[in-house]
């Protein structure tokens, strides 16, 4: 499914989402106390209301109320903000935004060594992508 930017989360709907992956279908009352620092009723309720319009969330009706379920995961939005955050700021570039962790003290080397080793013994090889990326 490719990206739009309906996809990207605003601070707030981050916010709620984060909420909502805690705590799983929950109502707008449920959602509003789960937040630090909290909102009014009625400001979850628009939120809420917003991301089911985007999509990220579906609802349906229990008694009078509702209950919100996420749609979208927290790992695909969080790949999606990041992949966001990478073309807005470092032109598509991962690797700049690699060398600025580094640049900014953010991440140290050796650091940035044992998280290559962690994701290479994690990662599934995968033939038909290595012979893609020789010449």
């Amino acid at each position: 499914m490719p990206d739009d930017p309906q996809t990207n989360l605003t601070r707030l709907e981050l916010r709620i989402m984060q909420a909502l992956w805690t705590l799983g279908e929950s109502n707008v009352a449920s959602v509003q106390q789960a937040l630090d620092p909290p909102l009014a009723y009625t400001t979850v309720q628009t939120m809420l209301n917003i991301l089911e319009r985007k999509g990220k969330l579906e609802r349906r009706r229990e008694g009078r109320a509702f209950l919100y379920n996420p749609v979208v995961t927290q790992a695909r939005a969080s790949g999606q903000g990041l992949r966001d955050l990478i073309d807005r700021m470092f032109d598509g570039s991962s690797e700049e935004l690699v060398m600025s962790l580094l640049k900014n003290r953010q991440i140290d080397a050796d650091r940035l060594t044992e998280i290559t080793e962690r994701f290479n013994a994690k990662a599934d090889p995968d033939p038909t992508i290595a012979k893609k990326a020789k010449p």
